[in-house]
């Protein structure tokens, strides 16, 4: 439907502009009117008119014109009027024929001429196929040839792909082969949904001896539809493309062939038989993977059905493949880990030194949606940010807090359910044990605006983009006591995993930097064509306040609630780990780790009660997982 609407619009605009251009210079007597009638009926498709203007056979002519148009595959043409030459009673139009091919072809443009004479008074074009094209012959037709390239790969750091090849099936047909084209796609637009019309425009405009791809089956779909493909002239042919996603498969994102429902959405070069993704980097590339379709406008020999000449090349837009900066050792090691789990998780790493996306993993969570743009309550893992804001206003790691059950901040309620009594422990064994009311305390020891800052200095809500849905977390205005103790204990704060896996590299190298997933192209602005928008700069931390953060962080792993992190020989885990969510308002609860080792920081988040299910699944994947060189 949206094609056929393109091309009634095309061809109305086209008549008024031709209109308005050839009519006027028609004066009579002169030929002129003949060349307006013969032009506008073949523009409109009104070929019984523009047939009726030439000394050839009416029928036969309208049908060669007509025939132009589908061997062409044109949705509409355009003709301008450059000058008549007249000599007694012969005389000659030049025009300019302008023929949408299409398909986000470019227009096909020549030059053509009419020879006229007179017959019984009456102006005719005299009539040769060298009308429709001065170099389209007796014996000839026009014919369209395509060349789709292969889709290229989504590859990791080291240009591996993260595709597995797929076994396809491809409906296709061999033009002069068939004795009834109009029949073969009736039946086979019948089984698959595709526009009939559409599927014999392919095969009526292609070199009679091509082979023309029509349909392509995925394993699935063939198995369900292959008892209806009996089609005499059909021919099936295995291929194989590299559309099976690697992990992580959310991320790539899935490919599948054009179908009869989204062939009509796209709005694109793909014909049917190409493919397209469906999510993920496969979507969001998809111009760039498959680039565009090369294309030739020949004449073709009747008898022979060879090519004879060439009358329009069009190379078409390169594609290119797509790289990530996913490491696929550490995708194994972070698959490997979630896998170990029993609740819905997600894990995020990252390479501290660069911000890159090292890894999504998740078990029963989407590695889009959830690792890296959903929104989910911070809760006491968010101290390590407000570490620095504490460390900056001279708070010491040493001073004693009380941990009780409940606590009472600026009128707000905070609660650490199984506190215990005794001496008050101090800051650093506070922080460790993700005491949420001790920490609560100490909304009166910062200011706001150093809080705010801090917030920012660890990425929390800048203005990111990646090629796919992310978040970069939010906190709220922070207005008194209760709102600074709620930031503290992360209560008012959201947060992906995504963004807490860049403040711990934050932590972890001194600097917090912006997320990169995709290396080339360099930018996604660049790729869409708009105006380039610079990511966030590069935050550097104080150190004064990173030294105090790490010696947190370390004792969280020693003698904390991320104790099961801690992964044996090599270097040192820092973390924290800390339950979030959870209220009288049934909000799920969660448990985050949040830490690094070495060059590889990461976050985890695992729905549920069990605050040290994170910390486990952390100390499986940093076990295994090395930073790239």
């Amino acid at each position: 439907m949206r094609r056929a609407t393109r091309r009634a619009l095309a061809s109305s605009l086209a008549m008024v502009a031709c209109g308005a251009t050839l009519t006027a210079c028609f004066e009579e007597p002169s030929p002129h009117e003949a060349v307006q009638t013969f032009l506008v009926g073949w523009q409109s498709g009104d070929y019984a008119a523009a047939a009726a203007r030439t000394d050839g056979d009416p029928a036969k002519v309208a049908k060669a014109i007509e025939d132009a148009g589908v061997h062409l595959d044109a949705a509409s043409f355009r003709f301008k009027l450059l000058g008549i030459t007249r000599s007694g009673g012969n005389a000659q139009a030049d025009f300019t024929a302008e023929v949408d091919l299409g398909e986000n072809n470019p227009l096909f443009t020549y030059n053509g001429k009419l020879p006229l004479h007179l017959v019984e008074r009456h102006w005719k074009v005299r009539w040769s196929p060298s009308v429709l094209h001065p170099k389209l012959q007796e014996g000839q037709r026009f014919a369209v040839e395509t060349v789709s390239e292969g889709r290229k790969p989504i590859v990791d750091r080291e240009d591996k792909p993260l595709q597995t090849d797929e076994p396809l099936r491809v409906a296709t047909v061999t033009p002069a082969k068939l004795d009834n084209p109009q029949r073969l796609v009736q039946e086979l637009a019948a089984v698959t949904g595709f526009p009939q019309d559409r599927l014999l425009r392919q095969v009526l405009s292609a070199p009679p001896n091509s082979q023309v791809p029509l349909v392509t089956f995925g394993r699935d779909k063939y198995a369900q539809l292959a008892s209806k493909l009996d089609i005499r002239g059909l021919e099936m042919k295995d291929e194989t493309q590299p559309v099976g996603p690697d992990s992580p498969a959310q991320i790539v994102g899935r490919v599948s062939a054009v179908t009869a429902e989204n062939v009509q959405q796209l709005g694109g070069p793909q014909r049917a038989g190409d493919s397209v993704g469906l999510n993920g980097l496969q979507k969001h590339y998809q111009d760039m993977l498959t680039g565009s379709t090369s294309t030739r406008v020949i004449t073709v020999d009747l008898k022979t059905q060879q090519p004879v000449a060439e009358l329009g090349k069009w190379p078409g837009r390169s594609n290119s493949s797509v790289s990530t900066t996913i490491d696929s050792a550490v995708q194994g090691a972070a698959d490997s880990a979630v896998a170990g789990g029993v609740n819905p998780t997600a894990l995020v790493a990252v390479q501290a030194s660069t911000g890159q996306v090292l890894a999504v993993g998740t078990k029963d969570m989407h590695q889009e949606k959830d690792a890296l743009a959903g929104k989910f309550p911070a809760g006491t893992a968010f101290s390590m940010v407000a570490a620095d804001a504490l460390a900056k206003s001279d708070v010491s790691t040493k001073q004693r807090l009380a941990c009780p059950p409940v606590r009472s901040v600026g009128g707000a309620q905070f609660q650490q359910p199984g506190a215990a009594g005794g001496a008050a422990p101090t800051l650093q064994a506070n922080f460790a044990g993700a005491c949420t009311t001790a920490l609560a305390s100490l909304a009166r020891r910062v200011d706001a605006k150093e809080l705010a800052a801090s917030t920012a200095a660890f990425g929390i809500g800048a203005k990111w983009k990646l090629p796919l849905k992310s978040f970069a977390g939010s906190v709220p205005v922070i207005r008194s006591d209760a709102d600074k103790a709620k930031v503290i204990t992360g209560q008012n704060v959201q947060v992906s995993p995504l963004s807490m896996a860049l403040a711990a590299g934050a932590a972890a190298s001194g600097t917090w930097r912006p997320p990169v997933l995709v290396t080339r192209p360099p930018s996604i602005e660049q790729t869409a064509g708009s105006p380039v928008t610079p990511p966030p700069t590069a935050v550097p931390l104080d150190p004064k306040s990173l030294s105090t953060i790490k010696s947190l962080m370390r004792a969280g792993v020693t003698s904390g609630t991320a104790k099961p992190a801690d992964a044996g020989s090599g270097p040192r885990v820092y973390g924290i780990a800390a339950p979030a969510g959870g209220d009288a308002q049934g909000r799920k609860r969660f448990s985050w780790f949040v830490g690094w080792r070495g060059d590889v920081a990461v976050s985890v988040l695992v729905e549920g009660g069990d605050t040290t299910a994170a910390a486990t699944i952390a100390g499986r994947f940093l076990q295994t997982a090395k930073a790239p060189s």
